[in-house]
């Protein structure tokens, strides 16, 4: 008997999310869900989309590493983004910082700055946050972590530069706990910034144990990058092991000249680690990095790029080495007169990149900054430059391997249930692409220009994103929780 779909897509290349060989295919969706997978020719479908033997259809991708905890509550314009990429489910409230539970009624100090403003410091609980989702559902899907940061600084009351009193970390864990039976689905630290480096790691211990009878995931911008790296991956693995968590090390990286070759350490420590405890890693495809814009982390060596500055916002896009010279300054003093701000640090290496990103345990995660003026070309392209540069280009990896990096291995390590692959009964987060020609445009200069080859994005059935049309202004995305359908 023949059926009738609300979307059909005849004669698409499948790739499922699991990493095998794509395959030509039909592939049928009711509702918020894929209904059938195969030859569906006796079948039909209110829509139909031929895909010629030559357009792919793949799960929507999953951002592994975001900042879009205030972005993701402004529109469907907000996210754009996003969906032009093909992202369909974000996972907010990376590394330390998230919007909830938190109130402040001041400037939260950087980087909390970089997830909202005053006024978005509004939510006393999680499930305030969660409630405005369902109220106002987002552009795309929201998978939530929260944020060791946010939560330091409410219960140091802002004298963040010391350790925890026992009384402070219990407070931190009960509101951990709070929130995740809320609809959190882990915890997240950034031990690198200012106002969580006094944190011991005894601290990070006593708050996260919040995870352990939850399952929740620890999620680390871990204490250092650079030279200590090694330390701080033992530290980051000390964490997983005395709390009974699964760990994901967010952004890998090795910054800085003298540590440039040293992935090849670090991964094989991490694959020593996980013959006896779950770890995985995220990262992007840039020898960049972004974040708050740090006067003591200034090297008149490395290059730096103002993407933000509030007292001087036409210097943004502008080099740091360039405005200092102008303003006849060093580097240092120049930074400080740009305060608040954020930047784009140069201080990775292009080999290092390739390794980590082709690793079989690397997800792929943007870590864009929605709120900067001239921001960090990956939050606009992340995506298809791994498709289209790193896997179509360069060989690196396979398009099925990059495809599985983006959703079925992501899904898999956050818990997300039914998402991140085709199969029947999995929601129909669906991207339809071009693998011939899909590629990002956003450049360090020209940093919000959408992808090419990206035909068509749907989020829960809906369509959400066109080429050539933008955003369809649908906003039919969800909170998603860890190991919860």
């Amino acid at each position: 008997m023949a059926r009738r779909f609300d979307l059909l897509f005849r004669d698409v290349m499948l790739y499922d999310g699991s990493g095998g060989p794509a395959r030509r295919g039909d592939l049928g969706v009711s509702g918020d869900r894929i209904a059938a997978i195969g030859d569906l020719a006796a079948d039909s479908g209110d829509r139909e989309i031929l895909g010629a033997g030559r357009l792919a259809l793949a799960p929507g991708f999953i951002d592994a590493h975001t900042h879009d905890d205030g972005a993701i509550l402004c529109g469907a314009d907000c996210m754009e983004c996003k969906l032009s990429q093909g992202v369909t489910t974000a996972v907010i409230g990376n590394c330390g910082l998230s919007l909830a539970p938190a109130v402040m009624r001041q400037r939260p100090p950087a980087p909390l700055d970089l997830v909202g403003g005053p006024d978005s410091w509004r939510f006393p609980s999680f499930a305030d946050y969660a409630d405005t989702l369902r109220r106002q559902p987002p552009a795309v899907n929201a998978y939530a972590l929260i944020g060791h940061m946010s939560l330091r600084v409410q219960a140091l009351d802002f004298d963040v530069q010391r350790p925890a009193t026992d009384r402070e970390a219990a407070q931190m864990k009960a509101k951990l706990e709070q929130a995740l039976d809320e609809g959190a689905s882990g915890f997240s630290t950034g031990l690198w910034y200012p106002p969580s480096q006094a944190a011991p790691t005894d601290e990070v211990i006593a708050v996260a144990e919040a995870l352990r009878s939850r399952g929740g995931l620890y999620v680390t911008h871990m204490r250092d990058e650079g030279d200590g790296i090694v330390d701080s991956i033992e530290e980051t693995l000390k964490i997983g092991r005395d709390t009974g968590s699964a760990v994901v090390i967010s952004h890998h990286k090795c910054m800085m000249p003298q540590n440039f070759g040293r992935s090849e350490e670090t991964l094989a420590l991490i694959d020593r680690a996980a013959k006896t405890q779950a770890v995985d890693f995220d990262v992007y495809p840039y020898p960049a990095g972004s974040t708050a814009l740090m006067p003591d982390r200034v090297a008149a060596e490395l290059p730096i790029q103002i993407s933000s500055s509030e007292p001087h916002p036409e210097m943004a896009g502008r080099m740091l080495n360039d405005i200092a010279a102008e303003w006849g300054v060093d580097a240092r003093t120049a930074a400080e007169r740009l305060l608040p701000a954020a930047a784009i640090y140069f201080f990775m290496d292009e080999g290092d990149v390739r390794r980590i990103l082709a690793h079989p345990r690397s997800m792929v995660g943007s870590d864009g900054i929605p709120s900067n003026d001239m921001p960090h070309p990956r939050l606009w392209g992340t995506f298809p430059r791994v498709l289209g540069h790193y896997a179509r280009e360069l060989g690196l990896i396979s398009l099925e391997a990059a495809v599985h990096k983006m959703t079925g291995l992501t899904a898999k390590v956050f818990g997300m249930v039914d998402r991140g692959s085709l199969h029947a009964g999995a929601y129909a987060d669906l991207v339809l692409f071009d693998p011939g020609t899909v590629i990002d445009t956003a450049t360090f200069t020209a940093p919000k220009t959408p992808a090419r080859g990206i035909a068509e994005v749907w989020v829960n059935g809906i369509s959400s994103y066109m080429a050539g049309k933008g955003v369809t202004g649908a906003t039919a995305g969800r909170l998603v929780t860890r190991n919860m359908a």
